[in-house]
C-alpha cells in the first residue's frame, strides 16, 4: 500500500481521486462549505489526495448542478435502509 507523509489517503491517478471525491460527496453529509471539493497532486508522494481547499472540481460542480449528487445520496440512503432489514 502506498503511503504519504501527510497521512492522507493516496489515489494513484487523478481519475481515481475524482471518483473518490464524488463518492464521498454522495455518501457523507457535509455542512455548507465543508468537506472535500477538489483533488490535487501531492508534492511529497507524487500521487493525488482530496482537499476541502481551493476551487471546486469541475466534475463535482457539474454533477452538483445536474442534481446527480443529490440523486445518488437518496439512492445510498435507501440502500442503507434496506441493508438494515
Amino acid at each position: 500500500m502506498i503511503k504519504c507523509v501527510s497521512h492522507k489517503k493516496v489515489y494513484q491517478t487523478q481519475a481515481l481521486a475524482e471518483e473518490a471525491l464524488i463518492d464521498a460527496r454522495t455518501r457523507f453529509q457535509y455542512r455548507k462549505h465543508q468537506g472535500p471539493v477538489a483533488v490535487y497532486k501531492c508534492d511529497d508522494c507524487g500521487y493525488y489526495h482530496l482537499t476541502s481547499q481551493g476551487d471546486i472540481n469541475p466534475r463535482l460542480a457539474s454533477d452538483l448542478a445536474a442534481g446527480k449528487i443529490d440523486l445518488q445520496k437518496e439512492a445510498n440512503h435507501w440502500l442503507d435502509k434496506l441493508k438494515k432489514r
